[in-house]
């Protein structure tokens, strides 16, 4: 558990190696995190939830520390509203760091004295939850310096790998059993196996390619209403959209940003940075439509799946027999099953080990920032 803990926190810290120190603080909408404060709220939750009340000579950091980096945990208490996190300019970054070195001082002398296994699965739900913020880090960390003319480089996550050639995979319609199944870590939102019916279908092993989707913008896709989910339409309107995330048309061609500077879009690709609201007009122009979750995961063996979260027509529900754990903890998944789409699979900004086909990843249909794309069924 230490070595597991120290690779995990380690790597956190690699993320950024490139970074300057005026990177670390920018909150381009309230949606995203400045760097600095994901760095702060993964050490607060071994302190939080491991050191402090497991920890009888533990003494806290900083007594205001819970106030400046509890995310959305109600049953910890008051905090930092989240559209102000990057106006905190103090504690400074070194202060920041320094905080990590406290807690996972700490951590290694609790790991090594501690015989209690009890405390396993909070240890590694904790060191899952800094794995999901090392995805965020990086996806915030994008969408806050695209803002920036200058377009900097910061790190090479092979963004844009080939796409394979498609092929339909057609699935026998029957009964299939959902869930997480086997050893090893879950979040409690994929237990509870369960059967659900599956009537017939096909789907693509790949991904949309970028292409695929130049040929719906070319095609007026953006601005044919008959497309387009009611509040998806507004949401085009209302934003003037007309291009995935972060793309800009320059004398017919399209380029877009990457977090290793400007590219010219690969038309291989697959294309990224899609709201469910792109996907589900995109699905509706090429005359199929998107999986079910229960569909993705039935056939994910089948699936090349990995470089981008994949957006179901599934809403964020629970499985039967969906149970929340008791106090703050229990507030991880299930207070969020309303008003959200479930993704399927994970991207190239997802850490090493930290995807399986029974994950549900969960945004709102709008969000785009994530490296989302799009994966067709026709039945």
């Amino acid at each position: 558990m230490l070595n597991h803990y120290l690779d995990v926190r380690n790597f956190t810290v690699s993320l950024c190696e490139n970074l300057q120190i005026e990177d670390y603080g920018l909150q381009a909408g309230e949606f995203v995190s400045p760097a600095k404060w994901h760095l702060a709220h993964t050490t607060w939750f071994f302190e939080t939830f491991v050191l402090h009340p497991y920890c009888p000579n533990y003494k806290l950091f900083h007594p205001s520390y819970s106030f400046l980096y509890n995310s959305y945990y109600n049953a910890i208490g008051e905090r930092v509203p989240r559209n102000q996190r990057g106006l905190m300019s103090r504690p400074t970054v070194k202060e920041v760091m320094d905080y990590r070195q406290h807690v996972d001082r700490a951590m290694a002398g609790f790991l090594k004295d501690n015989t209690d296994t009890s405390l396993d699965d909070l240890l590694t739900l904790g060191l899952h939850h800094e794995q999901q913020h090392q995805e965020l880090f990086l996806t915030d960390l994008k969408h806050n310096l695209s803002y920036n003319p200058l377009l900097p480089c910061i790190r090479d996550i092979g963004e844009y790998p080939a796409s394979a050639p498609q092929q339909w995979i057609n699935v026998k319609g029957g009964i299939y059993e959902i869930g997480f199944r086997g050893d090893g870590f879950c979040y409690d939102n994929e237990l509870g196996v369960h059967e659900v019916h599956l009537e017939p279908y096909a789907i693509s092993n790949v991904p949309v390619t970028n292409a695929e989707y130049i040929a719906f913008i070319k095609d007026g896709g953006y601005g044919n209403n008959s497309l387009w989910h009611s509040d998806g339409w507004a949401w085009v309107q209302q934003h003037n959209i007309s291009l995935p995330l972060y793309w800009q048309s320059e004398d017919s061609e399209y380029f877009v940003y990457t977090l290793d500077g400007k590219k010219k879009v690969d038309p291989d690709s697959p294309v990224c940075h899609i709201s469910f609201y792109e996907a589900a007009a995109y699905s509706e122009w090429a005359g199929h439509r998107l999986p079910t979750e229960f569909e993705w995961e039935a056939a994910a063996e089948f699936l090349d799946w990995g470089s981008r979260w994949e957006w179901t027509q599934s809403a964020y529900l629970p499985y039967p027999r969906f149970q929340k754990a008791p106090g703050a903890i229990g507030e991880y998944n299930g207070k969020f099953m309303v008003n959200q789409m479930v993704l399927r699979g994970a991207s190239v900004a997802t850490s090493p080990n930290h995807s399986r086909k029974s994950y549900r990843n969960f945004f709102g249909a709008e969000a785009q920032w994530q490296f989302s794309g799009i994966r067709l069924v026709k039945n």
